[in-house]
């Protein structure tokens, strides 16, 4: 009873809006992320007249509403959407795969729950995939502009303390998914080609 009366005095919107807006991260808001935990059953009834609904893990700390996947009934109505479709760039869509590979082989060795690493680090990755003899300071800056990306997308953070260090966000793992990672050394064969012949890749949520 004690919970349903906490509940009860939690303004729903105070939740959804910071929703609505982006990724809630328990990290960031200890009190929004508990009120979000309370109302979540709320929550979901709200969003989904909106035809949104609300993907929450607990395990890992973060919370976002994604678009309701469409009816396979062709009487059923169509409701325009409000999270929007973002197109990711062929490069950005290789780092992202790069960089959820990575946090799941730091998963895997189980030493530390943030898998943070320096522009230095991404560029290493990205170096195998480029021809022999590319321009070093040519490969810096398109980094740099990848990871500019992806941060504003919210899949990395810029470290406050150093500029040059970014902490891989987990909610990469709910985009790039398990079937996906199954099939990276097949995807990554395709980047190779692609990257060879200056291809881009399939426009992405």
């Amino acid at each position: 009873m004690a919970g349903e009366e906490a509940a009860s005095s939690i303004d729903l919107s105070a939740v959804v809006v910071p929703l609505l807006k982006g990724v809630t991260y328990r990290a960031d808001d200890a009190a929004h992320w508990h009120a979000l935990l309370q109302l979540q059953g709320r929550v979901r009834d709200h969003v989904g007249v909106l035809g949104l609904e609300l993907t929450l893990d607990e395990a890992e700390g973060y919370a976002f509403l994604r678009s309701r996947p469409e009816s396979d009934d062709p009487a059923a109505p169509k409701l325009p959407r409000l999270v929007a479709r973002r197109p990711l760039s062929f490069p950005v869509s290789l780092l992202l795969a790069l960089l959820r590979k990575k946090l799941a082989e730091f998963d895997a060795a189980g030493s530390d729950t943030r898998l943070i690493l320096s522009r230095e680090q991404v560029v290493e990755m990205l170096r195998v995939f480029m021809p022999e003899g590319s321009n070093q300071t040519r490969l810096v800056d398109q980094v740099d502009t990848q990871l500019n990306r992806i941060a504003e997308l919210g899949f990395v953070r810029r470290l406050r303390s150093q500029e040059q260090m970014f902490e891989v966000q987990r909610i990469l793992k709910a985009f790039v998914d398990a079937n996906w990672l199954a099939e990276f050394d097949a995807r990554l064969a395709d980047y190779r080609v692609q990257l060879e012949g200056g291809g881009a890749s399939p426009d992405e949520e």
